[in-house]
């Protein structure tokens, strides 16, 4: 009798590794498709001149993003026992390649149930994050940056700056210690991300003719809207997955029941922050801003992420919606303050990412005032000095913008040397 329990008790855990393994895969699988989400959103919201050289850093950083994390940047972000610190031993972070060996049946029946999901499992759903981050620096440097200049950044991003602050909060580091909370990466992904963008906004400048003399804001609209609202729609989708995922598991009730929640509430930010961006740009504007509701959905996404499982359903809503307020207000200080973003990736997932990380302290009862704000000034200190020296070291060996004749002509030319729609494409666009 107790064999034939322990053999029931054994297959009942091999059965949660097998579906927590699954559901962490189908979940990074999402994920992913949230580079065809920024794909598309991105080669919406630039000119039709520029559209095959945003394409080829969107394909290229995920490229990059992916072989960097398994070379150093997984080793660097989850380092084993070391934990509770600020940076790893320097025989930590060189001490190895990501193998192909992973839990044995043995392993995980000897666990007692605490090994819950395949160790690959874990670096595929991690490094999908990491080609996140890179990708929202992709549309704010758009239209004027040298491609190769970008693809050398992301090398260094995916694979050392974004390892080392997502120590610092997920793989056991300081701010871990100290109690700052990030469910799923307002602050570790998104905002990281944003000041990245930022430190290379600054130093690249803006588009020629976006600003005029008399400080005048010039729009410069995207060549395909439709584009950008199905990319729109795909990181929605996408979302499911980077939230839900960060709950790790689905094989139990308890667990079941959050991922249920952390799917209602995330879809419901997105929509309160669309409804909200929607309802101030025809106050402000006197129009539906097309362009507005959708970074107002994005927006209402990254609010929700650093904190997707405490809030009600209507709380949430209510968090993504004063999300959508934020981000239209930002992306206008942001152009009166001429930093030119073509897509208003910053203003989406930087300012709005550190509202998520207070808002926090609204639903979630651990959380305390001071130890997000260590969290936001800890990252955005560390990625933003980083980045603009990195940027600002490639700007000296390579440069990192194409020349003004390049920018008139669009640099599908003069950096992919074909043009996605070669029909219509003109240097006026």
């Amino acid at each position: 009798m107790e064999d034939q329990i322990a053999q029931v008790s054994a297959s009942v855990t091999e059965l949660a590794y097998a579906l927590d393994t699954f559901y962490f895969l189908v979940m990074g699988a999402l994920v992913m498709w949230m580079a065809a989400g920024f794909t598309m959103l991105e080669a919406g919201l630039v000119r039709a001149k520029n559209t095959a050289e945003i394409l080829t850093k969107n394909v290229g950083l995920y490229s990059i993003a992916c072989i960097m994390y398994m070379l150093c940047g997984y080793t660097i972000m989850y380092p084993g026992d070391f934990e509770g610190g600020m940076f790893q031993s320097l025989s930590t972070i060189g001490s190895g390649l990501l193998g192909s060996g992973d839990n044995s049946v043995e392993d995980v029946l000897a666990s007692g149930g605490d090994v819950y999901y395949s160790g690959l499992s874990d670096f595929f759903f991690q490094v999908v994050f990491v080609a996140t981050a890179m990708s929202i620096v992709s549309g704010a440097v758009a239209e004027r940056m040298k491609l190769w200049s970008f693809f050398l950044f992301a090398v260094i991003l995916t694979g050392f700056i974004y390892p080392v602050q997502g120590f610092w909060k997920w793989g056991g580091g300081f701010l871990d210690a100290n109690g700052f909370l990030d469910f799923a990466g307002s602050g570790v992904v998104h905002m990281t991300g944003a000041a990245a963008a930022l430190a290379g906004v600054l130093l690249l400048g803006p588009r020629k003719g976006k600003y005029g003399p008399g400080g005048q804001v010039n729009a410069i609209p995207g060549c395909n809207l439709p584009l950008s609202a199905l990319g729109t729609l795909i990181l929605w989708l996408g979302w499911f997955g980077f939230n839900g995922g960060s709950e790790l598991m689905v094989s139990n009730v308890g667990e079941a029941n959050a991922v249920a929640l952390v799917f209602v509430n995330t879809n419901m930010a997105a929509a309160g922050g669309l409804v909200a961006a929607l309802l101030l740009s025809r106050l402000w504007f006197g129009k539906a801003d097309l362009t507005m509701a959708l970074n107002g959905a994005l927006a209402g996404l990254v609010a929700i992420t650093a904190e997707p499982l405490t809030p009600t359903p209507l709380s949430a809503t209510l968090i993504g919606g004063a999300g959508g307020l934020l981000v239209v207000g930002s992306i206008v200080l942001l152009d009166k303050l001429k930093i030119d973003d073509p897509v208003g990736a910053i203003s989406v997932h930087g300012v709005v990412g550190i509202w998520g990380l207070l808002a926090v302290c609204i639903t979630n009862g651990d959380a305390t005032i001071g130890a997000q704000l260590m969290g936001i000034g800890s990252i955005f200190v560390w990625v933003f000095g980083t980045s603009l020296a990195v940027w600002f070291v490639i700007k000296l060996v390579l440069g990192i913008r194409v020349s003004e004749e390049e920018e008139y002509e669009g640099v599908d030319i003069s950096e992919c040397g074909l043009e996605a729609y070669p029909e219509f494409a003109s240097a006026s666009d």
